[in-house]
Formats: C-alpha cells, sequence, structure tokens
C-alpha cells in the first residue's frame, strides 16, 4: 500500500507529514517505557523482518497481490510506540533506498502503514484480550487477538486512504467505487497479513513467551496468593522475586532467537523474494483500474541504485533481487537497532526492569519492610 508521489494533493501531503512527525515524537517518548535490554535488539530485528516480508507478495485475486504491512507484527513483539518506530525506519528506507513510495507521500505511507495499523492493532489485541477465555492457557487468546488485529488494521488502512483521497485526491474518480475497490482488495490481504502475523508471534510465544511485549499480562502473569476458600491475599511484602516465579524465558540469552530471526529475514529477502507474485499489488491495482495511477509522478530517486528492489547495472535479475534485499535487511537492521539502543539509553531505568518485571515494593510495603 505504498503511495506513490501525485496521488494527493500538497495540503494534504503536508498534513500527513505533520501528524506523521508529531506520531513519531510521541512514538520516541512512548518507546522508552517499552523498550528494555531485551526489546530493544528485539525491535531493530523486527524492523528488519519486516523489510524482508514486505518483499514478498503473495497472489490474493486474479491480477492483484498483497505484501504484509507489518503494524500488527510490531505491536505484538514490541508495543505499539515501538511499532510505530519500527514501520517508520522501514518507509523511510524504502522510499529513500529503494524508490518505493513517494518522497511527498512519506508522511502518508507513515500515518497510514504505521499510525493506523499500529493503533488499530493494539486497540483490537488488547480489546481482545481482556475479554478471551484463558482457561487452555495463554497461547489460544493471543493467537486469536493477534489474527484479528491484523486482520483488521489492513482494511481500515485501506479505509484512510480512500479518506485522504476523498479529501485531497489529484483525479475526478468516483470514491464510491475507489472505496469498495479498496476496501473489498484489502480485506483478502488482511486474511494473508493475518496468517503471516500470527505464525510469526505464534513462533516466538513458544520459545520466548518473555519477548512478547503486548501479551505480557497473559503469559507473565503476576504471582497472586490465595487461601484455601479461594479469596486473594495480600502479597508479602518487599518479598525477593523467586527463580521459580520469573517470567518463562526471562534470563535466556536472546543471541539465539536474534540470529535465527536475522536468518530467515535474510534468506526471505535475498532469496525467497525473487519468486514473489510480479501483480501489482492492492492499492496500485485499484489506482489503474479507477484511473488514479494517471496523476501519478515518477519517484525522485527512481535512478537511485537499489530502485525497484534490484542493483543497478546487475543484469542476472536473481542475483540483482538477492543482492538488494540482503543489502535491505543490514540497513534496516542497523538503522533500527541504533535508533532503538539510543532510546534505550535515554530511559534511564535499571537494567531489569521492562514488561514482566517484578515492580518494586512500595513506600508503604517498604515501611512494613523495615519494622
Amino acid at each position: 500500500m505504498h503511495v506513490p508521489d501525485g496521488f494527493l494533493n500538497a495540503p494534504v501531503s503536508v498534513a500527513t507529514g505533520v501528524v506523521a512527525a508529531g506520531a513519531v515524537a510521541v512514538s520516541l517518548r512512548g518507546a522508552r517505557r517499552e523498550l528494555d535490554e531485551r526489546t530493544a535488539p528485539l525491535a531493530g530485528l523486527v524492523a528488519a523482518f519486516i523489510f524482508a516480508v514486505q518483499m514478498l507478495n503473495f497472489p490474493v485475486a486474479a491480477g492483484t497481490s498483497g505484501h504484509l504491512l507489518g503494524g500488527a507484527l510490531a505491536t505484538v513483539l514490541v508495543g505499539p510506540y515501538t511499532g510505530v518506530l519500527c514501520l517508520s525506519v522501514v518507509l523511510l528506507l524504502q522510499g529513500l533506498l529503494f524508490a518505493d513510495g513517494g518522497l511527498t507521500a512519506l508522511g502518508t505511507n507513515i500515518t497510514l502503514m504505521g499510525v493506523v495499523t499500529c493503533v488499530v492493532a493494539h486497540v483490537v489485541f488488547q480489546g481482545l484480550l481482556r475479554v478471551l477465555p484463558r482457561r487452555g492457557g495463554a497461547r489460544g487468546p493471543v493467537a486469536v487477538a493477534t489474527f484479528a488485529a491484523a486482520f483488521l488494521s489492513v482494511p481500515v488502512a485501506a479505509l484512510g486512504f480512500t479518506g485522504l483521497y476523498a479529501i485531497g485526491g489529484t483525479a475526478d474518480v468516483a470514491i464510491g467505487r475507489v472505496l469498495a475497490a479498496m476496501v473489498g482488495v484489502h480485506l483478502l490481504i488482511g486474511l494473508g497479513e493475518a496468517v503471516i502475523t500470527t505464525a510469526t508471534v505464534g513462533a516466538v510465544l513458544a520459545v520466548r513467551p518473555d519477548l512478547v511485549h503486548s501479551a505480557a499480562s497473559v503469559v507473565r502473569p503476576a504471582l497472586v496468593l490465595r487461601d484455601a476458600s479461594g479469596a486473594e491475599l495480600p502479597a508479602p511484602a518487599a518479598a525477593p522475586a523467586r527463580q521459580d516465579t520469573a517470567p518463562a524465558g526471562r534470563g535466556r540469552p536472546l543471541r539465539p532467537l536474534w540470529l535465527t530471526g536475522l536468518a530467515v529475514a535474510v534468506v526471505l529477502a535475498a532469496f525467497v523474494s525473487f519468486y514473489a507474485s510480479a501483480s501489482p499489488d492492492g492499492l496500485e491495482k485499484v489506482a489503474g483500474d479507477e484511473g488514479i495511477s494517471a496523476e501519478e509522478k515518477e519517484h525522485g530517486l527512481a535512478d537511485s541504485p537499489l530502485a525497484d528492489y534490484g542493483v543497478k547495472d546487475i543484469d542476472n535479475a536473481r542475483l540483482s533481487t538477492g543482492l538488494a534485499g540482503a543489502a535491505g535487511v543490514a540497513v534496516t537492521l542497523a538503522l533500527g537497532s541504533g535508533v532503538f539502543l539510543a532510546v534505550r539509553r535515554r530511559t534511564g531505568r535499571a537494567p531489569d526492569a521492562g514488561p514482566g518485571a517484578v515492580p518494586a515494593p512500595s513506600d508503604g510495603q517498604r515501611t512494613t519492610a523495615a519494622r
């Protein structure tokens, strides 16, 4: 759903740029509460993984393809604020290095693919976790909530584009037809998004549930003491954390999962991407059918060495795509990791603070313990 230059007029493009800049600023502050010594390096990997999977267009209808947007995936794994930053890093590099998504439309793309998808995914995911039964454990509710959040985030983003086009579209088209076509095709793309996102979150949940940030309330519940009648007892004051009550996976090294995730991202971007569907994605298809694409402007960096996800002057298509994909993963990982580690350093929190950490005792508890 990368919006190119020329689809929206200048006032709308400027307005979405302001919204995107504000969202990034808010997310930089919010991410300080989400990032810790484990999630900061994981967030860089999530950004690189999203870049890789976005290269894998999958067919959704005759002559139409779709690809992962990634907002729900990032939100569930590393939190909504950090998720917005992940998508912003990916979209920035795609626009500057790969001529994917217009330069004047960068704010629009961050708003739709980053902010809207992350906000919708967060609201849906957390809302469902509050109402879904957990008798069979946490994995079922997390999977259902992830699937719904990922699925709904895509058509809502498509609806957002339609709204923006109704306000500042540059072609005289029937908005009703654009709305029906955009939402219709992106409902199908949403199914692919949901399957990919649920499978990825499920894989992480199976081996490191402590790294699924948005599911912390169900996969790392606080220790609750009850009496014989089932009534909840007050927690002991300033009780030291025990090894057997620590979150599952906490304390295990992150490196094995990080290296595995990086290897998967490189394989997807460098090798599997060559076999991606060549059909236009949902927005491209609708724009072509409805006459919107006639207003598209050439990308300002169309002649860049990695434009269109290929290396300039390399004639072998497989090699060209593979090298471009690998380079994209490396650059996204480096920039994303640098951003998240810098944000992490500004938190000022103790190294062990983070999702699922045992909270420090309150002042009342300290007083009681001292006595």
